[in-house]
């Protein structure tokens, strides 16, 4: 018996508090059959015996035991317990790598996207990953300089609490750098050198002023790295505000002759580096079509297994403690 006991296990032990309104419940019963056996007691007087049967003493003794045993039974079936020998279970996951670099130079602020780019693009990396599926995916943060804000990870909760701490207030006053995203990509690929598919996804607005690019991108080739772009801004651009720390626009940011500088999407830039590296280059719209393109193309790499993955997996038994319970609870009412 004290090994029956030892290999159960409870699955949801908080309910085992519930035990104490069995106790009660039991108590409550005992007390009102006595109160009641009291009462009849005190209208028959001396012929109690003659209007009581014996039985009716352990007929309510039986009933309290019943009613304590049946809660009893009810509240283990709440613990959900578990018994017997355990099975092996073995989880295989595919999945891929992704890296999604966020450009967060001040030009992201232009606002010929509503309310401004970044936003856009936050937005555009909350809809990529709706349309994900068991990808693991990172995010890298760049403008002259970059580092990652995430590392990869399966649990998108996480990722969104990352991306959602990037703001106004992220943003970089330096200038953009893509080779700065490309190198840090790297390093971080090359922890997992095992890793066959390689993604980097990169929402910039394409004003690059890397001076190393290039080479940048034939270590990317020799790494097995893929680089998708996606544009976020219009061609004809938008003046970049400045603002107080106190948060309050200030004016736009102007050149060395005083007039006012206008950011716009280079294509061009963000086309190319998709091309010489293995990716396609997608300009962000106001409709899902672009990232849903992405995504497609992104789907048409292999998938990859992780490490497997095992644990123990016993039967649950609570249907006898429910089935115990009722029955109980059922004979004492016919009582």
């Amino acid at each position: 018996m004290n090994n029956l006991f030892s290999s159960i296990f409870w699955d949801a032990p908080q309910y085992g508090v519930l035990i104490t309104v069995s106790i009660i419940c039991a108590l409550c019963a005992a007390y009102r059959f006595f109160k009641v056996r009291r009462v009849i007691a005190y209208l028959a007087g001396t012929h109690l015996e003659m209007l009581i049967a014996g039985a009716r003493q352990s007929s309510s003794s039986i009933r309290v035991i019943l009613i304590f045993v049946g809660s009893l039974a009810l509240v283990a079936a709440l613990m959900r317990p578990r018994w017997q020998d355990a099975r092996t279970i073995t989880v295989v996951q595919e999945t891929r790598d992704l890296f999604v670099a966020l450009d967060i130079s001040r030009s992201m602020l232009a606002t010929d996207c509503e309310p401004h780019r970044l936003a856009c693009a936050k937005q555009k990396i909350k809809q990529l990953l709706m349309q994900l599926s068991c990808e693991r995916i990172g995010l890298i943060l760049f403008s002259g300089s970059a580092f990652v804000q995430c590392p990869l990870t399966t649990d998108y909760r996480a990722f969104n609490l990352f991306l959602d701490g990037v703001d106004v207030e992220s943003v970089s006053s330096g200038t953009t750098a893509l080779e700065q995203a490309i190198k840090q990509a790297l390093d971080a690929f090359a922890a997992v050198p095992s890793r066959k598919t390689k993604i980097l996804v990169v929402f910039t607005d394409g004003e690059d002023f890397s001076s190393n690019l290039h080479q940048l991108k034939e270590q990317a080739k020799q790494a097995g790295l893929h680089i998708f772009t996606v544009g976020v801004g219009t061609p004809q651009g938008a003046p970049i505000p400045l603002f107080a720390p106190d948060g309050a626009q200030t004016g736009h940011q102007r050149d060395e002759k005083g007039s006012i500088v206008i950011s716009r999407l280079n294509e061009g830039v963000l086309n190319a580096l998709a091309q010489d590296v293995g990716g396609t280059y997608f300009r962000a719209t106001q409709s899902r079509e672009d990232i849903t393109n992405l995504v497609a193309h992104i789907q048409t790499f292999e998938k990859e297994r992780l490490e497997h993955e095992q644990y123990q997996e016993r039967d649950e038994k609570y249907h006898y403690f429910l089935a115990l319970g009722f029955a109980l609870l059922l004979v004492e009412w016919l009582l």
